[in-house]
């Protein structure tokens, strides 16, 4: 019992940091709706600024002073961003702000090692605080007994600043209704200012707060960015208070998994989030909500297939493509192998995210399943690699398909974090089932067959593979199937109104997306001859997604381009410089701001205007002839009616003469 309350009472403490950075996430994305990754960044840079800080100032007044200080500099630095980037891309969908958001992330972690170095930094301790407090015969740290109180504190202080201020009830309302709060003539630019400040705020002190309990070291955002939006959703978007009881409930799951579930423990807090999201899909405080439907007349253009001179060109291209191999070195092919790959698995992402409205967190789960499919087929029952290569889209479509019975019941960010969830759990399995899929040891050994043993015929190979399979994608996006997927998009309840199942549509599509990622899998355990957990990470995810919006989510060969640009620029930057994260992140930024709505998206939002452009010039030369005819017209018209008209006068006084003088000879 004694190991019990010192578990129970380490989870509190922890739950407080936890609660700062969630309670801040969950208050940008219920004003801003920006699903603000870059969260983790700024935790992250508060601990080490605080670090900093307390290097230089001594005494308990000095480390406190350097705390806040900390957390204000942070908070500066996130209404710069605000200002000078994600104003900018207000108007962009909202998964491009995320995109923003992602390159943020990755110029902080190369920022901060070029800063601060690789080591981890162990703070001080706070003034006062270093001492323990006997409690049941265990020694609690006082700094533990600080944290616990300053939890409802922060609460409490959140629950007053959004009921008893006026800038508070803005914000409430902003939550609920932007567009009204607009309508009242409020300066919501402001607004979002504010409140992505006091976001920042949060979590820079959460940061700046962990000093004395752990080092800081640069991979605290990543950890701490997981379990905060696992923190958000269990508690209800927007909700201060579902995020308090969500904090406790994953930092006592923390503590306690590892003594009373360790073979689950890793991913626990994911098992707990998926069974809250399928009982209560809007977490313990959060509300539904309403099925949202698209205004008539929306902004997206109609997609159509391509045409006759389309596919020549397409034809040509893939034509190129095979005969680099003439003409490209072995790594280069190598490469070019890895680049097909992910297009295949950006396209089967861009099916769900842009056809079916459904953005998953977890696509990475189905291509790790496709690689260990073909693993499994090829080392432990001697199968061919052609027929493992397709093993693999069967083991990821029956994954897909149970997880896809869940997660279509969820929409937005709830259906993205039940895939995460899921993904997590996925992860976990391969990660501790040694015995069948060798746990990190991964599984070794998976050779190409001699046809494809070399990179020209592994290159060809795999764009043997890719071709048909991106070509079954288009024809999926443009057939009945995929206009009905398009109309759940759409609108659930129209499409609903006339006859179309939403979940059972969305399930089938959800498959379709999880077999494809899995045969990039299967050719990507071929390529590099093993399979590895980290096949099926977060980053690998994350990857997918900013293939897809770096392309454009909007575009039917978005995903094709942005997985070329994404994965060439990776692979470059990395042989080129020590700070390829800087770099690649201050080209994502360029690229979001420069091409709001994706490389092809923008691209073709261009052509359009220039289109729209043109025909307005013809029309408007066409206009000018008309009305240069109708002058013309006008004057020659009344030219001739002059004419007439004097004519028709001159033969009128012929006439009048001519009676007048036959009355006269009458008269004589």
């Amino acid at each position: 019992m004694q190991l019990v309350f010192v578990q129970f009472m380490t989870g509190l403490a922890s739950a407080a940091s936890l609660f700062l950075v969630a309670s801040g996430l969950s208050i940008i994305f219920g004003v801003t709706r920006i699903v603000n990754f870059a969260h983790g960044a700024f935790y992250m840079l508060g601990a080490y600024v605080a670090y900093t800080l307390t290097e230089q100032l001594s005494g308990a007044i000095g480390f406190w002073f350097a705390l806040l200080a900390a957390a204000v500099i942070v908070a500066a630095l996130g209404c710069l961003l605000e200002m000078v980037l994600l104003r900018r891309i207000y108007h962009a969908p909202e998964l491009f702000q995320l995109l923003a958001t992602f390159g943020v992330t990755l110029m902080v972690e190369d920022l901060v090692l070029l800063i601060w170095g690789p080591e981890d930094l162990v703070g001080p301790r706070a003034p006062g605080m270093s001492g323990a407090v006997v409690m049941f015969g265990k020694y609690i740290p006082t700094y533990d007994l600080f944290l616990i109180a300053l939890g409802p504190i922060v609460l409490v202080a959140l629950w007053l600043l959004f009921h008893r201020t006026r800038w508070g009830v803005l914000v409430r309302a902003a939550t609920h209704d932007r567009g009204m709060v607009a309508a009242l003539g409020i300066n919501q630019k402001w607004l979002f200012t504010g409140v992505f400040a006091l976001g920042v705020f949060l979590a820079a002190i959460g940061g700046a707060l962990q000093i004395p309990r752990d080092a800081v070291n640069h991979s605290m955002d990543l950890s701490i960015i997981v379990e905060a939006f696992v923190v958000v959703v269990i508690g209800g978007l927007g909700s201060t208070t579902g995020a308090f009881l969500a904090a406790i409930l994953v930092s006592e799951l923390n503590a306690f998994g590892i003594l009373v579930f360790p073979k689950i423990s890793l991913v626990l807090v994911f098992l707990v989030m998926a069974v809250v999201l399928v009982v209560r899909p809007w977490g313990f405080f959060g509300k539904p909500q309403p099925p949202q439907a698209t205004a008539v007349g929306n902004t997206v253009r109609p997609w159509r297939p391509l045409n006759r001179t389309e596919l020549t060109i397409a034809g040509g291209v893939v034509l190129v493509i095979a005969l680099l191999p003439f003409v490209l070195g072995n790594y280069a092919l190598t490469i070019g192998s890895e680049i097909l790959i992910f297009t295949l698995f950006a396209a089967s992402l861009h099916l769900l995210m842009t056809v079916g409205g459904l953005a998953s967190f977890g696509h990475a789960a189905y291509f790790g399943l496709g690689a260990y499919g073909a693993a499994f087929a090829a080392t432990a029952f001697g199968m061919p690699m052609v027929v493992a290569i397709l093993a693999g889209p069967v083991l990821a479509a029956f994954g897909a398909a149970i997880v896809g019975w869940f997660a279509v019941s969820l929409s937005g960010v709830y259906f993205a974090m039940l895939t995460l969830a899921f993904a997590q759990i996925v992860w976990s399995i391969a990660f501790q089932w040694v015995d069948v899929t060798g746990g990190d040891n991964g599984i070794l050994g998976i050779w190409p067959d001699a046809f494809a043993s070399s990179p020209s015929g592994f290159f060809w190979m795999t764009l043997a593979f890719a071709v048909p399979a991106l070509a079954l994608l288009q024809m999926v996006i443009f057939s009945p199937f995929g206009f009905a997927l398009r109309a759940t998009r759409d609108s659930e309840l129209r499409s609903e109104s006339i006859g179309i199942d939403r979940k059972r549509t969305q399930w089938v599509a959800f498959v379709v997306a999880g077999a494809v990622a899995g045969l990039g899998g299967a050719l990507f355990a071929f390529l590099k001859g093993s399979v590895f957990p980290d096949f099926m990470s977060i980053s690998v995810s994350i990857d997918g997604l900013v293939m897809v919006l770096l392309g454009g989510i909007e575009t039917v060969l978005g995903p094709i381009v942005g997985a070329i640009v994404f994965k060439a620029l990776s692979i470059w930057l990395i042989s080129q410089t020590d700070y390829s994260k800087l770099v690649l992140g201050l080209a994502i930024i360029a690229m979001v701001v420069a091409f709001p709505k994706g490389i092809v998206g923008t691209l073709a939002d261009w052509r359009a205007k220039f289109d729209a452009r043109r025909a307005r010039k013809l029309a408007g030369g066409v206009a000018t002839a008309a009305v240069a005819a109708t002058v013309l017209g006008g004057v020659v018209g009344t030219a001739t009616g002059t004419l007439t008209d004097a004519a028709a006068t001159d033969t009128s006084h012929r006439n009048v003469a001519h009676r007048n003088a036959s009355h006269q000879e009458i008269d004589r």
